[in-house]
């Protein structure tokens, strides 16, 4: 939804994929829509609920001939049962492919730290996730809390700032720092604002974790038509 974000999981996407000539990439269909009501505020102020225009998105998706939808925004995935009850295609989950790839990466960790939106945290879809994955979860404090969703913004404006950088690296220190073993990235905007090399706790891009499942789903989708 955030265009930035769509732009990043589609470059995850050019990236990932084998290739030595155009032909090579998979075929993708971008429907990048930023009218859709904000997720944070409808989660978590009560705000207009962005349900319809997803499931108007992902039909569109379908009808122009897609066999699979990834969906680069992690709050959207509150209303995932819901769009896919509307579809008749597969909609992969972004929060279940992070938790997974969690677990599958880092088996030893117990505890991670979230850094997600306000709506992402209200939700808890983390939480359920990563609970039943046996995983606790930390949480930023207040103030952390409340810098992070001003990244959001500045991203979505299109405003990549080193303090901001900074003080995101800040943030995942603290929650290392309070017993998090590893740090999840639960908005797409924050890998675009989150330096992972200068930090050095396993932490977890979402964004690049949708891009991988989606290229082996559209793979295994393929080799089975081959078969």
């Amino acid at each position: 939804m955030g265009p930035e974000a769509t732009l990043d999981l589609y470059r995850h996407i050019i990236n990932l994929t084998p290739a030595s000539r155009d032909q090579d990439h998979f075929r993708v269909l971008i429907y990048s829509n930023p009218k859709i009501p904000d997720r944070t505020l409808a989660i978590a102020d009560g705000g207009e609920s962005p349900l319809e225009a997803l499931t108007e998105s992902a039909r569109l998706l379908e009808s122009a001939g897609a066999s699979l939808i990834a969906m680069p925004c992690n709050s959207a995935h509150h209303y995932l049962e819901q769009l896919r009850a509307a579809v008749n295609i597969p909609i992969l989950d972004m929060v279940a492919e992070t938790c997974g790839a969690l677990r599958g990466r880092y088996p030893e960790v117990k505890t991670a730290g979230l850094l997600a939106s306000d709506g992402t945290v209200q939700s808890k879809i983390y939480h359920r996730a990563l609970n039943a994955k046996g995983i606790n979860v930390l949480l930023p404090n207040e103030s952390d809390q409340a810098f992070i969703q001003s990244v959001i913004a500045e991203v979505k404006a299109g405003k990549h700032t080193e303090a901001g950088r900074e003080k995101l690296l800040a943030a995942g220190t603290r929650l290392i720092q309070a017993g998090a073993q590893a740090i999840i990235l639960g908005c797409t905007e924050l890998p675009l604002a989150f330096d992972s090399r200068a930090f050095s706790f396993p932490s977890l891009n979402s964004t690049l974790i949708l891009a991988e499942a989606a290229i082996s789903a559209v793979g295994q989708k393929i080799q089975e038509n081959t078969d």
